[in-house]
């Protein structure tokens, strides 16, 4: 078929306007491109644009200092190095951990699992994969950066954590870490702060942590940095002064280790609440913690038979043994079941419910009051008396005087303390409570069990005559603008009758300057006032070979609580040593304490421990136990 030329102009001028049309919404969708880009997405490719030559760095904010009561330094910060790969900066990720592994002398796999973790956060935020690193390390990332084989990995100089006295009262300063995937969701912080973990480092962490800053840079094209455009400083966080006695929390370390136990002190300001010393052995070194543990030490610490990282003096559960006859005598005075003329005869034991509880003297202690009871620790007197009472008004003084439940100081995770009461046992059991379980209640065994943080608060309410405050470690702050005072705590308890508080008095001064087994806390002067008590590890016959544990493994635990001066004190406490068998082995801790505090008063020189015989600690070995959970002292 022909066609005629007019035909072609005709088919040539259609192609012309298809194409002119398909030229023209090309221009238009580009046009709409642009404006979408240039306008609308202006903010994000812009940014884009400038992360290709500019790097934001954090920069972490010094914590605050903390300071004991009289201003000497517990805890401060010092420079380190972390070590962090720029993902935005690497080309290749892989081959960036394996150079950086090999230079830095490092587990690869390591590096890899902490990637790993921070893998879904923006490109641009550096990921710290090696914390505190070594002078050397530095050196040879820097000198791999300038041959361009690192230009992803950045070094920053950062403030971290260090405890200049290590392991001093460890556990109530606590330690600090990389914050977990539960505590950003919980505290709103951003992945890689160093937060508190435990302790006063956890308990005050939003005052001690401050505000990060940031620092804009300018790089080149493999990442080294050219000028600083500009820089938000950190703000230090802040300064808290803490209730502790620098001194006291000394002694009391320093005579455990003497002695070479384990176990737990609280020595407490009766008149505030405020804690003057809280020791807990066996501790660890925080400055492990400061800069990130390995997993090794960490393994060690989680998986020590002695529990290290537990805060025995608010988290251990004891029972108090004959330290809990302070509450027994103060119900029964206060509920006027007895006087403190109220007698007793002791054979050495007593029959209760068709069942035989034992005297801790053999021989028996003969006729006993109240006063003498005390001191010397009559087991008979006190099932008798605890018989009278019941379990429910045992329970309701142990309240009172704040030894049931918790005592709220501020650190985390306190332990409570447990009572027993006709409700309790119903509510955890679903049984009933019977009339002979309130016999070994009544001298501290049982189904009693107190931390001694909460013992302590008990033996400052029993000072106080009755009144007490909450423990507190909080003595003031400084954000900056000079230290103020925080408010105590409120009393709490009751004021006991004179009576009641005369005679408990006298008794416990008699067990430290009577005949009790307490005079090894005796000063001359002071007026010590304390009870001894033993909390049993095990009582049945033959236990030691059924539980196929050491003579130290079942020895009896020591309990020493105290106050002084009698009539006003100023400090009260306990020490719990931890098989040390007998509460007068636990005493010459509390009198080495509480000879310092003196000392400190009177301008003395601070005493030094004596370096006790082998024989103190060595002879201490556990005899057979009773038949029933009847101990002395």
């Amino acid at each position: 078929m022909i066609t005629s030329p007019t035909d072609d102009r005709r088919r040539s001028a259609l192609r012309l306007m298809v194409m002119s049309v398909g030229i023209m919404l090309a221009f238009v969708a580009l046009s709409i491109s642009f404006w979408y880009i240039q306008v609308v997405q202006n903010a994000t490719y812009r940014e884009m644009a400038e992360n290709n030559h500019q790097r934001r760095l954090a920069l972490r904010a010094p914590r605050g200092i903390l300071f004991d009561r009289e201003g000497r330094l517990l805890v401060e910060n010092r420079d380190a190095f972390t070590i962090s790969i720029l993902r935005e900066q690497t080309g290749d990720l892989d081959q960036t951990i394996r150079m950086l592994a090999a230079a830095a002398a490092v587990d690869e796999a390591r590096i890899r699992d902490t990637v790993a973790r921070h893998r879904s956060e923006a490109r641009y935020r550096p990921i710290v994969v090696i914390d505190d690193a070594t002078l050397d390390q530095v050196a040879a990332v820097l000198a791999r950066r300038l041959d361009f084989e690192l230009p992803g990995v950045v070094v920053q100089r950062v403030p971290t954590r260090r405890y200049p006295a290590a392991g001093l009262a460890a556990h109530l300063l606590g330690y600090v870490g990389e914050i977990s995937e539960v505590q950003m969701s919980a505290e709103g912080l951003r992945t890689g702060s160093l937060v508190g973990q435990s302790g006063v480092e956890k308990a005050y962490n939003r005052m001690l942590m401050g505000t990060d800053g940031e620092r804009r840079v300018m790089v080149n094209s493999v990442g080294r940095e050219i000028t600083t455009l500009d820089e938000t400083p950190p703000s230090e966080g802040q300064r808290i002064k803490l209730t502790i006695d620098l001194d006291l929390q000394q002694a009391a370390e320093d005579a455990f280790r003497a002695l070479g136990y384990s176990g737990a002190a609280a020595f407490l300001d009766p008149r505030t609440g405020e804690v003057l010393a809280l020791v807990s052995l066996p501790a660890y070194d925080p400055n492990a913690f400061a800069a990130g543990i390995d997993r090794a030490t960490w393994g060690r610490l989680n998986t020590d038979p002695l529990r290290p990282l537990q805060n025995r003096a608010t988290q251990g559960r004891y029972s108090p043994g004959s330290t809990f006859k302070a509450v027994v005598a103060t119900a029964a005075l206060e509920e006027g079941v007895i006087t403190p003329d109220f007698k007793v005869f002791c054979p050495g034991g007593a029959t209760f419910y068709d069942r035989f509880f034992q005297c801790n003297v053999k021989g028996g202690h003969g006729v006993v009051d109240l006063r003498h009871a005390i001191e010397r620790s009559c087991n008979v007197y006190f099932y008798t008396v605890g018989n009278m009472l019941g379990v429910d008004r045992i329970h309701k003084w142990a309240q009172i005087l704040g030894l049931a439940g918790r005592t709220g100081i501020d650190l985390p995770n306190e332990s409570e303390s447990i009572v027993p009461s006709t409700a309790w046992k119903k509510a955890k059991t679903g049984e009933k409570w019977y009339a002979g379980e309130t016999i070994s209640v009544a001298i501290g065994q049982g189904q009693v069990s107190v931390t001694p943080i909460a013992l302590a608060e008990m033996y400052a309410a029993v000072a106080n005559g009755g009144v007490h405050y909450a423990p507190r470690l909080l003595k003031g702050i400084n954000d900056g603008s000079g230290w103020r005072d925080v408010p105590g705590s409120e009393a709490a308890g009751t004021a006991l009758k004179p009576g009641t508080i005369a005679a408990l008095h006298d008794g416990l001064w008699l067990v430290v300057n009577g005949a009790g087994t307490g005079g090894r806390a005796r000063i001359e002067g002071h007026d010590v006032a304390g009870k001894t008590g033993t909390a049993q590890v095990i009582s049945l016959q033959g236990g030691k070979q059924a539980a196929g544990k050491t003579d130290m493994d079942l020895r009896d635990h020591g309990w020493f609580a105290f106050f002084a001066p009698r009539d006003h004190p100023e400090i009260a406490g306990v020490v719990l040593a931890e098989h040390g068998e007998h509460g007068s082995n636990a005493a010459p801790i509390a009198r080495h304490v509480l000879d310092t505090y003196f000392a400190k008063k009177a301008g003395r020189p601070l005493p030094v421990f004596p370096t006790p015989a082998p024989a103190v600690v060595a002879t201490a070995q556990a005899g057979p136990a009773p038949a029933v959970a009847a101990q002395p002292r």
